[in-house]
């Protein structure tokens, strides 16, 4: 027999007897719930209407269903008004998805466009699983808990790793958690620590221009599910338990998994989008709407804006949170476009000049003992202008953010721009002019030159311009702003000069990376140098075009032993390893950094210089190092610091030199005894002091 059943937990709840069932919707009329006896099911095999009188409490919607469990597919339709100026938007004939499912099925039936036109879609719509999240066997694992200092993120596609047939693995493994598996030995012996997937919570493939795929996955309409296209095993809990197997395996090799996640808008997209889950069940209130509630605030250039800091909207985030946390054994979070969630449930941003962040899902985050120990990574803006790189890091005391001035500064300063020496100097030394409580871990500062979104590090130096034709979007898509020069030529190459600055301009970007004060990020396929074709902005290119070219790893052999050894380098020094902000001055007890330029003790700071040397010391671990950084393109003789008696610099990068000189441990390194070293035009140099 049903019963009513109750208001908690929310989502599909597995019982020894039968299954609890539990939605939120304030301002709907009727709620069916829809069971289907096979996934791809065109009709339900049964639907059980919720009596507003026994099947709801205030606005939770429940039932008991006995004699069922783990695997039963489900999904609702919800009946209510259609009166978009008011901001309601029910259909009873959409099947809509559980925003808790913990699975979900149907993709191979599922179509966007009846998600959009008039008329019943049951034949080809999602539906959600029931989990039972009790049987599977973490065998002991937990989350690393890895510090910021001790971390080399990787930022990577789960399917594009592993998409691509070079990759050696069978062909239902080829863009899977599980080829993902298969790889974890690439990546443990490049030196990373933490991977930082590119959404993996289920999004619609479908929500891209005609013919193309939305490859990157920003496009949730599943924030519990993982995504089934990434699963190898397609029965229908299978990905659950897949992407588990991934954690803990990556956990084996001592590698962090942080989710790149998006809370801030959804697949349902603007007013002409599809009604897949939350438009259908409570429209206004999972969404920021205009003034005319007919339509939405677009502050992220996707159509709509999740309503983060509505009650029920933000405790759907915080579940979600916890549930990989608790469940799936993540260990961060990357929060895409985080700026959002500090915005109000009309879109204003919420003031935070009292010295603390006064949005209520940022707090809640930052201080949910579920969530005490993950690593929290802001995108510190969004798509309408609200930029707040310094200030998650400044008023919230766990968060994380992407550094996005040091990616600018940076590239500016490698292609030889002007007035860029304060800039990179303040990069170099962690940021703090970004980052200036005096408490913070520099480290929270997350480094990157490249991420998903623009160039690879590639294109950074064969590419002027964006070539974005594939994307349809005539190349109006995709930044403007990139920073980036070709080094003389368009493109790839034959020209055996300019391929050579290219991959030295390259080696001049990582060494910048590795050896600043902060936590450096790394994008997938830049060790190896793979290119989009100056694409820079490939959401849509789920091909070869955006996948990792396993064969480049053979080919740029020397690039990959650049890195390799530049992370197992930087990774047992202490002097990358600290958490307050460098002492800068010519000498101190404790670690601290003294700048130069061409001459000691003398850097210049004016408008048009292009050089920069700055030594490192750690006198308590014995470490000292100096480091010299020319932009200009002519070679430059650089002073250096006379050692201790007893001891020689040696060099450890010269990135104008070919492999092995251009980088060498300690031990095999080359000495350097003269009071001068001569620095090519476009290069940096790192020495280190160590005995005679």
């Amino acid at each position: 027999m049903i019963l009513p059943g109750q208001s908690f937990p929310l989502g599909a709840t597995v019982y020894p007897n039968g299954v609890n069932f539990c939605i939120f919707s304030e301002h709907a009329e009727a709620i069916e719930l829809l069971l289907f006896d096979r996934p791809l099911a065109p009709e339900p095999s049964q639907t059980i209407r919720l009596d507003p009188q026994t099947n709801k409490t205030f606005f939770y919607w429940h039932v008991f269903v006995p004699n069922i469990g783990a695997g039963q597919v489900y999904a609702y339709r919800v009946k209510g008004p259609f009166v978009p100026e008011l901001g309601h938007r029910f259909d009873e004939t959409k099947v809509l998805l559980d925003p808790y499912a913990k699975a979900i099925v149907g993709d191979e039936i599922y179509c966007r466009k009846a998600a959009i036109s008039p008329g019943d879609n049951c034949d080809r719509a999602l539906r959600g699983v029931v989990v039972d999240n009790s049987t599977y066997d973490w065998e002991g694992d937990r989350p690393l808990h890895l510090p910021y200092s001790k971390s080399v993120i990787y930022e990577m596609h789960v399917g594009g790793f592993t998409k691509n047939p070079n990759s050696d693995l069978p062909k239902n493994k080829q863009g899977t958690y599980a080829g993902l598996i298969e790889k974890i030995p690439y990546l443990k012996d490049l030196g990373i620590t933490a991977v930082e997937l590119l959404p993996i919570h289920y999004f619609d493939p479908k929500d891209a221009a005609e013919g193309l795929d939305n490859y990157w996955g920003y496009s949730t309409i599943g924030f519990f599910a993982p995504h089934r296209g990434y699963s190898s095993a397609k029965d229908a809990i299978g990905p659950v338990d897949e992407f588990r197997d991934l954690v803990k395996a990556l956990h084996r090799a001592g590698i962090e998994v942080i989710l790149d996640v998006v809370f801030n808008h959804t697949a349902e997209g603007n007013h002409q989008g599809p009604t897949l889950s939350f438009r259908g069940l409570d429209n206004k209130i999972y969404y920021i709407l205009e003034e005319n509630k007919a339509y939405y605030g677009n502050y992220t250039g996707c159509g709509n804006t999740v309503r983060g800091n509505h009650p029920i909207v933000g405790r759907l985030i915080l579940d979600a949170l916890r549930y990989w946390v608790s469940e799936m054994h993540v260990d961060g979070f990357r929060f895409d476009l985080a700026s959002v969630l500090t915005r109000d449930t009309k879109g204003q941003p919420i003031d935070s000049t009292n010295g603390s962040l006064t949005s209520n899902i940022i707090w809640d985050i930052e201080s949910d003992p579920i969530l005490a120990g993950t690593k929290l990574i802001a995108e510190a803006w969004d798509a309408a202008g609200l930029y707040q790189v310094g200030k998650f890091v400044e008023l919230a005391d766990w968060f994380a953010e992407w550094n996005g001035p040091f990616r600018d500064d940076s590239r500016r300063f490698i292609k030889s721009d002007l007035g860029t020496i304060g800039t990179i100097a303040a990069r170099v030394l962690g940021s703090p002019d970004i980052y200036r409580r005096e408490d913070t871990d520099i480290n929270r500062s997350i480094n990157f030159i490249t991420c998903h979104d623009g160039f690879t590090l590639n294109d950074l130096v064969s590419y002027n311009k964006k070539h974005n034709e594939a994307n349809k979007e005539k190349n109006r898509d995709g930044s403007n702003d990139n920073f980036s020069w070709n080094c003389g030529e368009e493109g790839a190459t034959q020209d055996p000069e300019v391929e050579e600055l290219r991959l030295q301009q390259i080696k001049n970007f990582l060494t910048i990376l590795f050896m600043s004060q902060g936590t450096p990020m790394l994008l997938m396929g830049d060790e190896v140098r793979r290119t989009q074709l100056g694409n820079n902005n490939g959401y849509c290119q789920d091909n070869e075009l955006s996948w990792f070219d396993w064969s480049q790893v053979d080919k740029q052999f020397d690039l990959w032993c650049f890195v390799k050894r530049l992370i197992n380098f930087t990774q047992g020094l202490e002097l990358f390893s600290q958490e307050s902000v460098l002492e800068v001055t010519n000498y101190s007890s404790k670690p601290h950094l003294t700048w130069h330029g061409v001459k000691l003790y003398q850097p210049d700071w004016s408008y048009y210089s292009h050089t920069l040397a700055y030594s490192l010391r750690h006198p308590e671990a014995g470490e000292h190092l100096h480091i010299m950084l020319n932009a200009y393109w002519e070679d430059l003789n650089f002073e250096l610091p006379s050692p201790e008696a007893g001891q020689c610099w040696y060099r450890i990068v010269d990135t104008a030199k070919p492999l092995p000189e251009n980088i060498c441990e300690i031990d095999a390194s080359f000495a350097v005894k003269d009071e001068e070293y001569k620095v090519a035009g476009r290069s940096c140099v790192v020495l280190m002091v160590k005995p005679i």
